[in-house]
């Protein structure tokens, strides 16, 4: 083994180093704080879930969190997706890839978008997010494999960047059986494990109320409640999809640790939500430091020595 320990990762030729960077959702609304992450450790700027206009986003309570996680029912609060492309040029000069995700509120928003961002060279990738609602009275995207499908053929037709989907956590064998087939049908660049898990609810025992505002209470699950979920889903796409397509996993990585265990189940890259809520950017540094020393204690030093290497009993 070489004494350099590489956390490097690639995903449709775009170096993302280290593999380590932001879940779409937290403290990446504003240019502010896109420069924040930009300045930091993360191996890759993401963007909010951005919408055709821009959305305020649901009343306050709207996020809190307890020692094993978060609920939040934020109501995708963003800028509209034309400013998160013209921020794109500025996001250069930190040398790494820039990433929107995508959250239209429809199938033709979702075109709209996509085809815009086309035109910024300096955009790198597009996270597509399947798991909003569509529909008034409909689940999610993904949920609904029939519309997930749909999405992706319209999508991928005006699309011309490099593209993955962000998914709803799946439970049950038969679910990541069908929406594999959807995701093998359509040129994806990537997959995204998984968003947080609704709908929860936190309840304050003391005050004998829920958490948050919105919805009555219920919100997405995201943080430690989450991690087994988000673990099983990138190690069953990551099968189902015959190891072919990189898996970005993202639910309940706080460690180094966790991150081994993540790519391990196949993940090529990872991204912190909760964690980065609660600590900042000083994550990512922190968490890529973990992993590089637990790295070199198993004696491997790319991340290609163990991906997806997870034995069975």
């Amino acid at each position: 083994m070489s004494s350099h320990i590489s956390t490097k990762a690639a995903i449709a030729g775009i170096t993302i180093e280290p593999c380590i960077f932001n879940a779409a959702g937290p403290l990446c609304v504003t240019k502010e704080e896109l420069e924040a992450i930009g300045s930091s450790h993360s191996g890759a700027i993401m963007t909010k879930s951005c919408t055709f206009e821009p959305r305020p986003g649901n009343p306050e309570p709207r996020y809190y969190e307890d020692a094993l996680g978060s609920i939040n029912s934020m109501g995708l609060p963003n800028l509209g997706y034309m400013k998160y492309a013209e921020f794109s040029s500025e996001m250069k000069k930190y040398r790494k890839p820039y990433i929107v995700s995508v959250a239209g509120l429809s199938l033709q928003d979702n075109i709209e978008i996509v085809k815009y961002l086309g035109q910024f060279k300096d955009i790198d990738a597009i996270e597509l997010n399947l798991s909003c609602p569509n529909v008034i009275g409909k689940p999610q995207v993904a949920y609904d494999f029939d519309a997930s499908d749909e999405m992706l053929r319209e999508v991928l037709k005006v699309n011309k960047h490099v593209l993955g989907v962000k998914l709803s956590p799946y439970f049950d064998f038969a679910h990541f059986q069908q929406m594999a087939g959807v995701l093998k049908k359509h040129k994806l660049a990537f997959v995204s494990c998984v968003n947080s898990l609704g709908e929860g609810l936190f309840i304050d025992a003391d005050a004998e109320q829920v958490a948050i505002k919105p919805k009555g209470g219920f919100g997405g699950i995201g943080g430690d409640y989450i991690k087994p979920t988000a673990l099983a889903n990138v190690r069953k796409f990551y099968e189902l999809l015959d190891r072919k397509v990189p898996i970005v996993g993202v639910g309940g990585i706080k460690s180094g640790r966790d991150a081994f265990e993540f790519i391990l189940a196949g993940a090529t890259a990872v991204q912190i939500g909760t964690e980065f809520m609660r600590s900042g950017t000083a994550c990512f540094a922190r968490v890529d430091a973990e992993l590089k020393a637990l790295m070199k204690e198993k004696g491997y030093s790319t991340l290609d020595d163990f991906r997806g290497k997870l034995k069975v009993l």
